[in-house]
C-alpha cells in the first residue's frame, strides 16, 4: 500500500510514496542529495497496489507527470509500464522515479 495524491495544474501532477516513508527525510552520504517527504505534497489517500496500478494508467492516458518514491511505489510504476528499471534513481538508497510531461 503507498499514498497516492493527484494534483491538478495545468495537467496533472500524480504523486506516490510508500506508505512507510512519508514524514521522514533522506539524505545521500555525501549531503548533495536529499528527498523530504515531511510536507504534504505526498499525503494523500492510502491506496492498495491494484488501485494505484489503475491509477497510474488512467492518468498515464491523461499525460499526467508523476513523482514517484519508495520501492513499492516505483514496483507499481514497473508493473503498470509507466517505467523501465533503468529510468529509477536511488537517494540514499531510496527509489525514485520522476515523468514529466
Amino acid at each position: 500500500m503507498a499514498f497516492i495524491k493527484i494534483h491538478k495544474a495545468t495537467r496533472y501532477v500524480v504523486a506516490i510514496c510508500d506508505e512507510d516513508l512519508l514524514g521522514k527525510k533522506f539524505e545521500d552520504s555525501d549531503g548533495k542529495r536529499q528527498v523530504d517527504l515531511t510536507g504534504n505534497f505526498f499525503k494523500g489517500e492510502v491506496k492498495t497496489e491494484e488501485e494505484i496500478i489503475e491509477a497510474i494508467k488512467d492518468f498515464k492516458r491523461e499525460d499526467a507527470s508523476f513523482n514517484i518514491i519508495g520501492k513499492e511505489s516505483v514496483s507499481y510504476a514497473i508493473k503498470s509500464k509507466l517505467i523501465s528499471q533503468d529510468e529509477i534513481i536511488e537517494i540514499a538508497g531510496i527509489p525514485i522515479a520522476m515523468i514529466l510531461n
